[in-house]
């Protein structure tokens, strides 16, 4: 028997209302990314912004120990 496209979404459609709401929202992200990507558009939320250097300046802040090899790894090195 082949399948006709209808059948196809419905198939579909069966299986994503056996989805725990969770996960049925997550196909929903996914098929919007998907038609995104088909139509080659970008939402809004996704959209690229012009970084600048020294943005994140502040934000954190590296130990003074950060490059010294881990105690975990003693056994491994020489």
């Amino acid at each position: 028997m082949q399948s006709t496209q209808g059948n196809d979404y419905d198939s579909i459609l069966n299986k994503i209302y056996k989805l725990p709401l969770p996960l049925a929202m997550e196909a929903n992200n996914y098929i919007d990314f998907l038609l995104a990507k088909r139509n080659k558009t970008i939402p809004d939320d996704l959209e690229k912004k012009q970084l600048k250097a020294g943005f994140a300046k502040g934000f954190f802040e590296m130990s003074p120990d950060f490059d010294e090899p881990l105690d975990d790894f003693k056994d491994y090195m020489p």
